[in-house]
């Protein structure tokens, strides 16, 4: 069976090993022109790297990324609401990784090309047009100046393009911009010093202001130095959500620091960190509203094509990855491939909406908004702001909600 992929991103190089390694014939179409590591961080929880190792990839990802071994949330003055251990330290069989995003693209991409051959990924593919037809997928793809330099014949076809997605337009042409809610996100890479214990995830604050760090680099850690991600999120109002050509662009201090001076803890300067950043991006926090259904004949959606959501609990590109092993398994089990897309879709579609609905809610970031509520000018006692039990049922039913509750995934662990 032939499979044509549109995206070379997360999801989109994921599915196509996992595809390749179980038997099919896997072509991947990119609409840039070249790969470039660009981005900031990422987090890659356990039950991703799950599947990434399976693909042989833990030696190269510990080798580029840090092993996170605690999530830590606080309020705004830095005192500890939460710290929950990850990976390996909390007794799962993978670890939970922290990484460069444009690192951990161009370690796919380079796995991807050794698997497939690099004949088998080709850049400056735009979807143009789709036709189906005869039992096959007939994909036209443009160059940079509109023109169709390719046309592609498959048997199924995967929408892997992105939050602006071609393939998703294709079947929702009136769906509109982004959803917005009016968040700011201010994002940075800083070397500086370690913080906590060199390997800790903090979100701080609350949902209309907030400061995410981690640091993402092992070879700044073995010199005793933390190449440290950082967002600043500040709720900006309800105007317009920003034009697309916007996203991405340079961000100004004057914009977002004065709200975070006083952020000075005794863990982590802030601002401080916030001062050496190299460069600064500034672009709206969007997600969309989950669909209906993603399959369409043998034409189906992965990743942020089909279920973009809230940078909340880390889950935009684990659940990408995720989709990519249970497309696989549908797709192996034979039979009618419409059929396979379908049980792809009932399978992935309900628990991606539940995510992307709960993540417009704040997500496991509720706690957060609770103890600035109760308690605005920080706590002598935690237990009087936030009870255990409170806390433990916030914590409990969101790790439970994206499948990444330790009884979820050591069955998983045991079923391989």
């Amino acid at each position: 069976m032939k499979i044509a992929i549109a995206g070379a991103g997360i999801g989109g190089l994921t599915a196509a090993m996992c595809l390749h390694r179980a038997g099919f014939d896997v072509h991947v179409f990119e609409a840039v022109g070249e790969m470039r590591p660009l981005g900031v961080g990422i987090n890659i929880q356990a039950g991703a790297v799950r599947i990434l190792s399976g693909l042989g990839l833990e030696p190269a990802l510990a080798a580029t990324a840090i092993e996170t071994r605690e999530l830590r949330f606080a309020n705004r003055h830095g005192q500890t609401i939460w710290s929950d251990p990850r990976g390996r330290l909390a007794g799962l069989p993978w670890p939970q990784f922290s990484i460069h995003r444009g690192e951990l693209q161009m370690i796919l991409l380079a796995a991807a090309r050794r698997m497939l051959g690099a004949d088998r990924i080709a850049f400056g593919r735009r979807v143009a047009g789709i036709d189906q037809k005869g039992g096959k997928v007939v994909a036209r793809f443009t160059g940079r100046d509109g023109s169709v330099i390719e046309e592609a014949t498959a048997d199924v076809l995967i929408g892997a393009d992105g939050i602006h997605s071609a393939v998703r337009a294709g079947f929702h042409p009136d769906e509109g911009p982004p959803k917005w809610q009016g968040i700011l996100m201010w994002r940075g890479v800083t070397v500086g010093k370690p913080f906590l214990d060199g390997a800790t995830m903090v979100q701080a604050g609350h949902h209309t202001q907030k400061f995410v760090c981690y640091p993402i680099s092992r070879a700044h850690a073995t010199r005793g130095e933390a190449l440290i991600n950082w967002i600043c999120d500040l709720h900006m109002g309800d105007d317009a959500l920003p034009p697309r050509e916007d996203w991405n662009k340079a961000g100004h201090l004057k914009d977002f620091l004065p709200r975070f001076e006083g952020w000075k803890f005794d863990w982590l300067d802030v601002p401080a960190v916030i001062r050496a950043a190299h460069a600064v991006l500034e672009f709206p926090m969007v997600d969309r509203d989950p669909l209906p259904r993603w399959s369409h004949g043998r034409m189906t959606l992965l990743g942020d094509a089909a279920h973009p959501m809230y940078p909340i609990g880390s889950n935009g590109a684990s659940q990408a990855i995720l989709d990519g092993e249970a497309i696989t398994q549908e797709l192996s089990a034979g039979g009618d491939p419409e059929a396979a897309l379908q049980r792809y879709e009932q399978r992935r579609l309900p628990a991606t909406a539940r995510i992307v609905e709960s993540n417009r809610r704040k997500g496991i970031d509720v706690m957060l908004d609770i103890v600035e509520q109760r308690a605005p000018q920080g706590f002598s006692d935690l237990e009087s702001v936030l009870p255990a039990a409170e806390l433990e049922k916030i914590v409990g039913d969101y790790k439970k909600l994206v499948a990444q509750d330790r009884e979820t995934l050591l069955k998983l662990a045991g079923a391989q």
